[in-house]
């Protein structure tokens, strides 16, 4: 599993990236091209879906940054 580390720390890592850069801006007015299909289904559903996107990512990144033999040495 270590040889997919890198690839989970830059998934989560733009995750988090285009999840917060979208909220941000939505405040002001502006939307990303690529999720303007979010848009479609209401302003609830696509203020969530950016929530869960940013959360996701972040749980992503910690489990690619975890030393899961580590974890295990110490479990045992």
């Amino acid at each position: 599993m270590n040889k997919y580390k890198n690839a989970g720390l830059i998934a989560g890592f733009l995750l988090i990236v285009l999840g917060l850069t979208s909220l941000i801006l939505t405040l002001v007015g502006i939307h990303w091209a690529f999720l303007g299909w979010v848009e479609q289904f209401g302003r609830l559903f696509a203020f969530v879906f950016k929530i869960i996107m940013v959360i996701a990512g972040a749980v992503v990144f910690i489990m690619a940054r975890t030393d899961w033999e580590q974890e295990r040495k110490e479990c045992a």
